[in-house]
């Protein structure tokens, strides 16, 4: 059994003149100070990739930089399921009597500390080196094949997929760190200009400066106790050219892995915080996870389903499509969130019910995948 005792997280859009280093610091102290522990007690440091400060030690220099001496250091890197990812280990490494408290931490000043070129041109290497990069593809682009596909395939439309940014949007806008707080519709989304069609600018996360973190401790150090439940992973390809059919992606293998190892349906829970890249990306994920069938998660997000008083709230910061995306750190946002909602905290955003949450991160095109169940014990 583990536990998420303590979560920080920094606004995201552009933080002028903070590091990386910073940003990760900034998140860090304010994990500890969540979860009533000092720096001398954190005995693990999980750390995630940056693409601004691509040190091959990037673990052991953030424990440097922020004074910790920890027996257990180690650096992850699985796109973005790196932060459910990193959470597994953390839990693993807790279970196990590796480590008493595992500081989880990830932040990149993306926005300001990296041209917009080179943060396209560092995503893009996730092609096949033979098969794909020559061709001059980016991750839009080959998102936005997979979304040709998908709505050959279930009759999807781009209005569909428009419904995701609006949702994303409406929940930012209370959210007082999102990157974004002006409300879109339908009609802006898609009148937004082309990226890689279908997808447009609204359709695709942001570019931010961020960090998040959390602590995950083998006993619990408050009075509300976020559990994690079960969790698991699912790595199918790595390039697109060696992608699975669409109804044999990795997302159905995790979460029926996941389900397996909590004792958990998805009847059981109440708040979902699944990552969103592309609005494609969040459309595929619920379907592919069972939060909606077939070609029917846009009709769901209409009808009123996963906003915040609805039956599934869903990301209710923002997600990275609103909230922001700084790397890694973006992805662990959704924890970040979900555990406020779980513990009462989330102010204005706050749903009816979070007693069980769903998480999901995926890496790299719909490549690596991890789903997590967490839940809020007494």
């Amino acid at each position: 059994m583990s536990f998420i005792t303590g979560v920080g997280l920094t606004p995201f859009g552009k933080h002028e003149g903070s590091s990386s280093l910073d940003l990760m610091s900034t998140a860090a102290q304010a994990a500890l100070d969540d979860a009533g522990l000092k720096r001398t007690e954190i005995d693990g440091i999980l750390c995630g990739y940056s693409t601004v400060s691509p040190h091959i030690m990037l673990a052991t220099v953030f424990a440097e930089h922020f004074g910790i001496r920890p027996s257990y250091a180690h650096a992850v890197q699985v796109g973005g399921a790196t932060g459910l990812a990193m959470t597994m280990l953390a839990h693993h490494l807790v279970e196990a009597g590796v480590a008493r408290h595992v500081m989880v931490v990830a932040g990149e000043n993306r926005l300001t500390g990296q041209s917009r070129d080179a943060s396209i041109q560092a995503l893009a290497q996730v092609g096949h080196p033979d098969y794909e990069v020559p061709l001059g593809p980016t991750i839009p682009a080959y998102y936005g094949l997979v979304a040709n596909r998908y709505m050959h395939e279930y009759g999807v439309s781009e209005e569909d997929l428009a419904e995701f940014a609006v949702l994303m949007r409406s929940h930012a806008c209370t959210h007082p760190g999102a990157q974004f707080h002006d409300p879109i519709t339908v009609a802006e989304v898609m009148a937004s200009k082309p990226v890689a069609m279908p997808l447009k600018l609204l359709d695709c996360c942001p570019v931010s400066d961020g960090g998040a973190a959390f602590v995950i401790s083998r006993e619990r150090t408050g009075e509300a106790g976020v559990r994690i439940r079960g969790c698991a992973q699912a790595h199918t390809h790595q390039h697109v050219t060696a992608a699975p059919a669409l109804g044999e992606l990795g997302a159905e293998i995790s979460i029926a892995r996941a389900k397996e190892a909590a004792g958990l349906a998805i009847s059981d829970v109440r708040y979902a915080a699944i990552y969103d890249s592309f609005t494609i990306t969040l459309a595929m994920l619920l379907e592919d996870l069972g939060l909606a069938g077939r070609g029917e998660a846009a009709a769901r997000v209409r009808s009123g389903h996963f906003g915040r008083d609805g039956a599934m709230p869903l990301n209710t910061h923002g997600g990275l499509l609103s909230y922001g995306h700084c790397g890694v750190g973006g992805a662990m946002a959704h924890l970040v969130e979900a555990h406020l909602q779980m513990t009462g905290r989330a102010a204005s955003r706050q749903v009816r019910d979070a007693s069980i949450a769903l998480l999901h991160g995926d890496g790299g095109v719909l490549s690596s995948h991890v789903s997590m169940f967490l839940e809020r014990v007494r």
